[in-house]
């Protein structure tokens, strides 16, 4: 596997390109979460467009202008969090317009060097992100890390810390969108931002009548015991590995759920079934335990009872719900995957409007109290669309790209699902998977099973 080592400029900030309103912004109470106190980290690889003999792309420059000029519109992102006065733990922007921080780079590789088909894991992917300091620490610091690496092919390559109070992925992509906008020469992005966090504020008072079964212990102070082993065991003695699933093994994968399924499960829907039963196996979890796989859930394209949209266009703070099934280890590793797949769908169908209001008004009781441990938790999260998304930056297009497992060490606990191609150029899947080393060589065997004709 090749290796390399980026030369970076020194950071700069970046401010927006105009005044913009200086003011306090609040979060909402699904943004100012602990669990979202940290920077999401996001890579994606561009193929320049072609140039004359002689002649190198640099599109650092030109996307440094367009981030000056996105920020004028989205410019709570220049802005820092600040810790609301009167104690408590409530975070709101501070809208001060200091700015982004951005680092030029470049690298003596081509995109082909990083591999064909270009696969997680990424070579080298740190040296495509910026030093964002503690991930873990959100006030007081800017809000975004972005570098450019300029490739010896005239491609690139764009690195992404970016606070996860502030943004969602889909909000992420949404501004890095408008980015590309003003990149095209637009002189306004093409989606307008939307603010309008009250939109998930909680209710005063609060009401948790609505909430997934699997948090009902949780509210009664049960099940804290830590007992989980990917909890006890230090980072250092864990690793990290992609699983690879193309149309073939989709195909074996179906072969074993009835033919009334087959065509309605999903093919994320597919894979976290079989991986959460291969995982609970690897992890060596008692029959008696509960286990629970916790996946996201947008709110954007959802509807009210009343038929109205829940989440306007531009809206680009956290509008993600975590359904969670539950089972125990006997009922997951013993029923049929339909059964699996059964108990993921009613979690879904669970995350009704009022569930959603309760679930708000949880996250904001959560926070006056210290994050608390999910044991024997499996979450996943399905970031396919980014692919869906033919992002161009001028004439430069996006090849491939994902959430590489950089950065904090908490958010490599969750699996990502991200869209690739196989060498044949056909559709396929990407999984990481986080465990401890012995129970990584077992979850593999595991997995080689489902995956035999």
């Amino acid at each position: 596997m090749v290796t390399f080592t980026a030369r970076r400029s020194e950071p700069e900030l970046v401010s927006p390109a105009m005044p913009t309103p200086r003011e306090t912004k609040n979060l909402s109470d699904l943004d100012d979460q602990w669990t979202l106190r940290f920077y999401e980290s996001i890579v994606g690889f561009f193929r320049g467009p072609p140039r004359p003999a002689g002649r190198a792309n640099n599109m650092a420059k030109g996307i440094k202008a367009a981030i000056a000029g996105a920020l004028v519109y989205y410019y709570p992102m220049a802005g820092r969090l600040r810790k609301l006065p009167g104690g408590g733990n409530k975070l709101a922007v501070d809208c001060t317009g200091e700015g982004v921080v951005f680092v030029e780079a470049a690298a003596d590789v081509r995109l082909e060097d990083l591999g064909e088909p270009l696969l997680p894991p990424y070579p080298c992917v740190e040296e495509f992100m910026a030093d964002a300091g503690d991930t873990r620490d959100v006030v007081d610091k800017p809000l975004l890390f972005l570098q450019v690496t300029q490739l010896k092919c005239g491609g690139f390559a764009i690195g992404i810390h970016m606070c996860h109070c502030i943004a969602d992925g889909f909000g992420i992509l949404q501004f890095i969108k408008s980015i590309a906008d003003f990149a095209s020469g637009e002189l306004v992005p093409t989606t307008l931002p939307v603010w309008k966090r009250d939109l998930f504020t909680a209710r005063i008072p609060p009401s948790l009548s609505h909430v997934y079964p699997a948090y009902k212990p949780f509210l009664l102070g049960l099940e804290r015991t830590g007992e989980d082993v990917m909890m006890s065991t230090p980072p250092e003695n864990t690793i990290v590995q992609y699983f690879f699933f193309g149309p073939k093994d989709i195909e074996i994968l179906r072969s074993h759920i009835p033919g009334h399924l087959v065509q309605s499960t999903t093919t994320f829907e597919l894979i976290t079934a079989v991986m959460w039963r291969c995982r609970t196996l690897a992890l060596g979890y008692e029959s008696r335990h509960k286990v629970r796989v916790m996946f996201t859930l947008n709110a954007r394209g959802r509807r009210s009872i009343n038929g109205d949209t829940l989440v306007p266009r531009g809206f680009y703070g956290n509008a993600h719900f975590s359904p969670m099934a539950e089972a125990t280890v006997d009922e997951l590793t013993t029923k049929p995957l339909a059964h699996i797949l059964e108990l993921m769908r009613e979690a879904k169908s669970e995350t009704t409007e009022d569930c959603m209001k309760s679930m708000v008004d949880l996250t904001a009781l959560w926070r006056e109290q210290p994050p608390f441990c999910m044991d024997r938790t499996y979450e996943i999260s399905d970031t396919k669309w980014v692919a869906g998304n033919a992002l161009k930056l001028g004439m430069a297009e996006l090849v491939a790209g994902g959430t590489p497992l950089v950065g904090d060490f908490t958010s490599k606990l969750i699996s990502y699902h991200t869209s690739c191609k196989n060498e044949n150029g056909e559709d396929s899947t990407t999984v990481s998977l986080l465990l401890p080393k012995p129970a990584m060589k077992r979850f593999a065997n595991e997995m080689a099973i489902w995956l035999k004709e």
